[in-house]
């Protein structure tokens, strides 16, 4: 025999052999050549073989495995319980069961009487739903649909099967709609699905003028709605609508009801109804008048619309905006022209996704027209048509997609400037077809009324004008002789305009907006060309100074401030109308070109609002068109 020791963990050259052929190893042995256990060049891309061995491998074993138990369940073969589910019986396995089911493990290897029983009762359970789950412990699969949804998610929560819940969420998910969401998050609630109830209450908050209109909102407990209409983040247009809402809930069954109509109108935003339905609706409805604490909500909201200079005083919880969850801004460029065409077509750009989409278009053709955003809704006035200076007015509302004309200005106005402040419009200077303007009126939406300002020291024709830390900034402009460097400012407290520093250019039809402390002016056309140069005024050290310039010359453009960000969009370049649009980063001082309009727009009007997927409403515009 070869006594040659060898290292240990070392492979040998050849395995131990007997010293002679009649020499046995044992019944059953077999000797193998060292060199079989290395796999040769032709094996050594097959993963099975080891320096061990042959490695063997079957793909879907479990599958297959679990397959035959499942067929022996269904026969009945080798089950040890029976779940008793009403009167309907279930055999199975319990290491299966234990294998998918936290509940069933513990039953099982736990101190429970069920442990020894050959055949368990579990009450308060869908028979359909146990027999679905069943199919699932054992073959991994399970389809979820409205029609079984709702026993699903009971079983599989109290079985403790947590991937079939959570699947059974996110099919609720997917189901949500004005009509059912109500419904699914007070299922939610009930099974503790935290995600799935905090989802459904935002998808309710964020589609209250649908939701409210269902039986599911009628049939609501008190709690709930005073719930949603006391949240600050109800999705809205207007105030009305709340409003409405209560009533409609407290006439659904007036005589259990009525009690709470208190209750719920404290958490009605009155002050911010417009006058008329306030006079109108509200003043004349007799729930509200046969009640003291609803009278006095009412006169609340009366002296706020009768001293505007004031409301900053006589704000509360009451007089605040609402702002949705999940809104995002959006850049609005309305009418415009080009070439000889006035337009009344409009387009709304998401920077999140860099595209831009056409919405309603206006009710009148506008170009030199004023655009500013107020509450939830965008409101142009005056502009040109192309063949007259316009004072009418109208409003956009994103929820609906659609325009309503408002009360005209006093005075027609194109190439004004437009701004909101503290919940009002202002509009001033401009062209009024025969000269250029100085003067200043104001639109207080809550009441539907144009009343005039203080003028400001310079006529300007197409100046703008933009808020800054709580003052009204013109600047730049024509006055029918010159084109205008200087820069003025209104204080609405005040009453008063105040010349601040000129900028270091002169600049008519210029873009203007404010954004960190900062007054932005890029663009405009100084009396020789149009520009692309920029510059920005240091509120603080009311000192001017440059940026760079912008890729396009432009004038007769908009300019906007939205998430930290300015955009240059539209305008003529001295030769063409424009349809290009621009994103200045000011933290690296940088322009670039970002998707153009669908549209050459020159003297534009623009401004910025806060929307919900405004995306979904056109699409659904579209399809009931």
């Amino acid at each position: 025999m070869n006594n040659d020791l060898v290292e240990p963990g070392a492979v040998p050259d050849r395995l131990p052999l007997p010293e002679s052929p009649g020499m046995a190893l044992g019944s059953g042995s077999i000797v193998f050549e060292a060199a079989t256990q290395t796999p040769t060049s032709e094996g050594l891309d097959s993963p099975l073989f080891t320096n061990k061995g042959y490695c063997l491998k079957t793909s879907g074993h479990s599958t297959y495995a679990l397959g035959n138990i499942q067929r022996m369940r269904q026969h009945g073969q080798l089950c040890d319980v029976i779940l008793k589910i009403g009167i309907e019986k279930f055999r199975a396995h319990k290491v299966v069961l234990a294998s998918v089911s936290s509940y069933f493990f513990a039953m099982f290897n736990g101190e429970m009487k069920e442990q020894n029983l050959q055949e368990i009762a579990i009450h308060d359970m869908d028979a359909t739903a146990v027999d679905l789950l069943l199919d699932y412990a054992y073959t991994g699969q399970i389809t979820i649909t409205a029609d079984n949804v709702q026993v699903l998610l009971p079983a599989s929560s109290l079985l403790q099967m947590q991937e079939v819940r959570e699947a059974c969420c996110r099919f609720l998910l997917r189901q949500l709609h004005p009509t059912n969401c109500l419904g699914i998050r007070s299922f939610a609630d009930t099974h503790s699905c935290k995600e799935l109830h905090l989802k459904s209450h935002v998808y309710a908050l964020q589609n209250f003028q649908q939701v409210v209109s269902t039986e599911e909102f009628l049939l609501l407990p008190f709690g709930e709605v005073k719930e949603l209409i006391s949240n600050s983040q109800l999705n809205i247009s207007s105030e009305e609508d709340v409003f409405t809402a209560v009533l409609n809930w407290v006439k659904h069954d007036l005589l259990e009801r009525e009690k709470f109509i208190s209750k719920l109108m404290i958490h009605v935003r009155l002050p911010l109804v417009n006058r008329e339905f306030l006079m109108t609706r509200v003043d004349n409805e007799k729930l509200i008048r046969d009640n003291n604490e609803c009278r006095e909500l009412l006169l609340e909201a009366m002296r706020y619309h009768l001293a505007p200079e004031r409301r900053c005083a006589l704000s509360t919880t009451r007089t605040m905006e609402r702002k949705p969850k999940g809104a995002d801004p959006y850049v609005f460029a309305i009418g415009g022209g080009s070439l000889f065409a006035i337009h009344a077509e409009c387009e709304a750009y998401n920077p999140k996704t860099d595209i831009w989409h056409t919405i309603a278009p206006m009710q009148w053709r506008r170009s030199r027209s004023g655009v500013t955003g107020l509450r939830r809704l965008l409101y142009v006035v005056g502009g040109y048509d192309g063949a007259t200076d316009l004072a009418t007015a109208e409003c956009y509302n994103p929820l609906i997609n659609v325009w309503t004309a408002i009360t005209p200005m006093g005075t027609k106005r194109s190439c004004l400037g437009i701004c909101s402040f503290d919940g009002l419009i202002y509009a001033c200077g401009g062209y009024d077809g025969a000269s250029c303007l100085s003067s200043m009126e104001r639109f207080d939406p809550l009441t539907g009324v144009w009343c005039s300002c203080p003028a400001m020291n310079t006529r300007r024709r197409y100046c703008r004008i933009s808020v800054v830390e709580n003052s009204i900034y013109a600047l730049g402009g024509f006055d029918s002789t010159n084109y205008q460097a200087s820069v003025e400012r209104f204080d609405p407290r005040e009453g008063k305009w105040q010349s601040v520093p000129s900028m270091s250019s002169k600049r008519s039809s210029c873009g203007v907006a404010a954004l960190d402390g900062h007054l932005y002016c890029v663009g405009g056309n100084d009396g020789t060309m149009c520009m692309s140069s920029g510059e920005k005024l240091n509120i603080r050290r009311m000192a001017w100074e440059p940026i760079s310039a912008m890729h396009n010359r432009r004038a007769t453009h908009e300019v906007v401030a939205i998430n930290g960000h300015i955009y240059a969009l539209g305008g003529t370049d001295g030769s063409s109308s424009l349809n290009s649009v621009e994103e200045y980063d000011p933290k690296c001082n940088k322009w670039i070109l970002v998707k153009s309009m669908a549209s050459r727009r020159s003297s534009v009007g623009a401004a910025v609002l806060d929307c919900i997927n405004i995306e979904h409403v056109l699409r659904q515009t579209r399809l009931s068109s």
